[in-house]
C-alpha cells in the first residue's frame, strides 16, 4: 500500500458479505460477515489472513471479530472481543496493543465525528 493507509477492497452487503482489509504488506485479512443485528452486533469470521510479521503468518485465521452495541446509562457502548486472539498466540501482545488503538483511538473519533481518521495508527 502506498503511504501507510489501510484499505478496505469491498464493502459488504447483505448479498455480498465478504470483504478484504489491507494495511501496507504487513496485515491482510479476508472476513465474512456471519452475524450482523443492527445496532447491537456484528461478527467478522476471518477467512483467510497474512500477517508479515509473524512465524504462522495465517495466525487470525478461523478467529472471529466481534463489536457488540449495548444501550448502557443513556449511552451507547461499543464491546469489541477478538475470539482466538489469545496469550498463547504470537500476535497476542502487539495485535492487541494495534486493536486497542484503533478501537479507543481511530473507532472512537470516527463515532464522535463522523470523520475518518487519515492514518490507521494516527
Amino acid at each position: 500500500m502506498d503511504g501507510g493507509q489501510e484499505r478496505s477492497e469491498a464493502k459488504p452487503t447483505s448479498s455480498a458479505p465478504n470483504f478484504t482489509y489491507r494495511y501496507q504488506n504487513i496485515h491482510r485479512s479476508k472476513q465474512k460477515i456471519t452475524e450482523l443485528v443492527p445496532n447491537k452486533k456484528v461478527v467478522w469470521h476471518v477467512l483467510d489472513s497474512s500477517l508479515s510479521f509473524l512465524k504462522d503468518k495465517s495466525e487470525w485465521t478461523g478467529t472471529d471479530i466481534v463489536f457488540d452495541v449495548l444501550a448502557k446509562e443513556g449511552k451507547t457502548e461499543v464491546r469489541f472481543t477478538h475470539f482466538g486472539l489469545a496469550p498463547q498466540i504470537e500476535c497476542y501482545g502487539s495485535c492487541s496493543n494495534a486493536w486497542s488503538m484503533l478501537v479507543n483511538g481511530n473507532l472512537r473519533k470516527l463515532i464522535t465525528t463522523g470523520k475518518t481518521q487519515p492514518e490507521v495508527f494516527a
